[in-house]
């Protein structure tokens, strides 16, 4: 594998010898300083070029970075759609374990590239950037709900839950796994975030996709979310459904309380007493 050095000496020499690419940036977690480091974080690198479309319409440039074991490109595909903001990017895996993610953006862009808080310049051949602040963590920061968003994921949370216990009462556990790990739980994590912030004056991230939420959660807390990662048994889901049902409830009131907003008792009585219904129902029930 090849070292840090390495690769940004080869990241930095291909923009050197490139007349078109005018600056590099670097952001991600290789410039947060609260990131832990290992072997697997991206090189995540932003190259400020005068045309773009030239490095689009050749994807074969960027063999110059090494043995690809897979390659992406996100601007060029359908599902998930582009962003069609004037950006182009390669997402490489290389064989020996390195990946580098490499961003080009026109010049005219600077300012939105710059709008990250974790950036360092590597490059400026114009001196177009000058100095900017030690990179920190505050533009990827949780913000505070407010009263609506709040009411919102609560709404959500308790709306989509009865779709898991349809799902498992019919035997269709595939249908009842989708909607609690997509729909159910991503209400859940996103209180989860709000909680953490809450008792972290939202100074602290969280992490993509909670990977930094055992920093945060009390012990008691963490247990209950990984006991919702269940096998795909009908037991276990409903186990876990329930388990879903009293963690949410339990930071969602902390986080009412903590910003003065009204947490949804009668819908989360109403909805609870459905699903303890349903499970209790026999398979072949004609009736609720």
């Amino acid at each position: 594998m090849r070292s840090e050095q390495e690769m940004l000496h080869l990241i930095l020499e291909t923009a050197r010898s490139d007349e078109r690419i005018r600056a590099v940036i670097m952001n991600g977690s290789r410039v947060n300083p609260h990131a832990p480091r290992d072997l697997f974080q991206d090189f995540d690198v932003v190259y400020l070029v005068t045309d773009v479309a030239p490095y689009r319409k050749n994807p074969a440039w960027i063999r110059r970075f090494g043995e690809l074991m897979i390659f992406q490109m996100p601007e060029d595909m359908q599902d998930p759609p582009p962003e069609g903001d004037g950006h182009f990017t390669y997402l490489m895996q290389f064989t020996d374990g390195n990946r580098i993610d490499l961003s080009l953006y026109p010049l005219e862009q600077l300012a939105d590239v710059l709008s990250d808080s974790l950036s360092v310049v590597l490059l400026d051949k114009d001196g177009l950037i000058g100095s900017l602040p030690p990179p920190d963590e505050s533009t990827h920061l949780p913000q505070p709900p407010t009263a609506k968003a709040f009411a919102d994921c609560c709404n959500e949370f308790w709306w989509v839950s009865p779709y898991v216990a349809k799902g498992l009462w019919r035997r269709e556990i595939l249908y009842a796994r989708h909607a609690l790990d997509v729909y159910v739980r991503a209400q859940l994590m996103k209180m989860l975030t709000w909680y953490i912030g809450i008792r972290t004056g939202f100074s602290v991230n969280p992490g993509k996709d909670g990977k930094y939420f055992q920093r945060h959660l009390e012990p008691e807390l963490w247990e209950m979310l990984l006991a919702t990662y269940t096998d795909a048994s009908y037991e276990r889901t409903w186990e876990a459904l329930f388990t879903m049902t009293d963690l949410f409830r339990r930071v969602a009131l902390q986080v009412a309380e903590a910003r003065g907003f009204n947490y949804p008792r009668d819908d989360d009585a109403r909805v609870s007493a459905h699903l303890r219904r349903v499970r209790e129902l026999p398979p072949d029930a004609r009736e609720y």
